[in-house]
């Protein structure tokens, strides 16, 4: 299993966590939003490996776009919610080896 597919169902799994009502919410504000940031550097550090290895990049840009909105009551929850399940989408999907094809 490739590191962009690991990377993926971690934050996939962690966006599933923010996304529960009320715990997403505790840990977030708990934390003093820090955990938003970190979200937003994984989602950069999968979006970079996601690339380099053609990867489909859709959950890692839609998991930037939460991490940068996700402040905002029920947006954020919504979001967290939309964002685990593209991520997790993408982490099932079979890889195909570049090489196949040659």
């Amino acid at each position: 299993m490739s590191s962009s597919r690991v990377l993926k169902w971690v934050t996939g799994g962690l966006e599933a966590i923010l996304g529960v009502p009320i715990l997403g919410a505790t840990i977030v504000i708990s934390f003093l939003w820090l955990p938003l940031l970190v979200m937003l550097i994984l989602h950069i550090t999968t979006l970079v490996l996601t690339k380099n290895e053609g990867g489909s990049i859709t959950g890692s840009v839609l998991g930037i776009v939460t991490s940068c909105i996700a402040w905002i009551p029920f947006v954020g929850m919504i979001m967290h919610i939309i964002s685990a399940i593209f991520l997790m989408i993408d982490a099932a999907k079979p890889e195909i080896n570049k090489t196949d094809f040659v």
